[in-house]
């Protein structure tokens, strides 16, 4: 088993202002580091026979937000490696599947103050911000033989908001 958190962002800057050198530095950090991490966890996977793997993806990678198009692109193209993996790696029984959180109360919106998290909160349908225990355990069952049937797919945890169109 496997989970690959790979996550790095920036000051929020339209696309256009946006240097090649951050755009390069975020995308190596979010989409190759999932890419190296899951070449060789595949490889031993296959040794082994099978296994299963969960990629931290956002829901970023579901969707355009303004300013942050490098870091968009990342989480995007670890949605299409989860994908492309877990079509190339099912015969070998090795599941691959990633997660999408929305906001989730990590280090960064605890920093925000509390009118902030409040606005943040009022854009999901269940009107409050994630806890990273809610991100754990949906981790914990794609890795679990409970979810033994589930490869390719990608779970958002985000208090409904692509329910919403949001």
């Amino acid at each position: 088993m496997a989970f690959n958190n790979a996550g790095q962002a920036y000051q929020p800057t339209p696309l256009a202002e946006l240097t090649v050198k951050d755009f390069d530095e975020i995308l190596t950090v979010n989409a190759r580091g999932v890419f190296l991490a899951m070449k060789y966890e595949i490889e031993a996977m296959a040794e082994t026979g099978g296994g299963a793997i969960v990629n931290m993806s956002s829901t970023a990678g579901l969707r355009g937000v303004k300013g942050v198009a490098g870091y968009v692109a990342g989480k995007h193209a670890i949605l299409g490696l989860t994908k492309t993996a877990a079509l190339e790696y099912a015969r070998h029984n090795i599941r691959i599947n990633a997660v999408a959180p929305g906001p989730i109360l990590t280090g960064r919106l605890e920093a925000l103050d509390d009118d902030t998290r409040r606005e943040i909160a009022a854009h999901v349908p269940l009107a409050r911000i994630g806890r990273t225990e809610e991100v754990a355990a949906t981790v914990a069952w794609l890795l679990s033989n409970q979810a033994s049937f589930l490869t390719g797919t990608t779970i958002p945890i985000d208090g409904g908001r692509p329910a919403g169109g949001a």
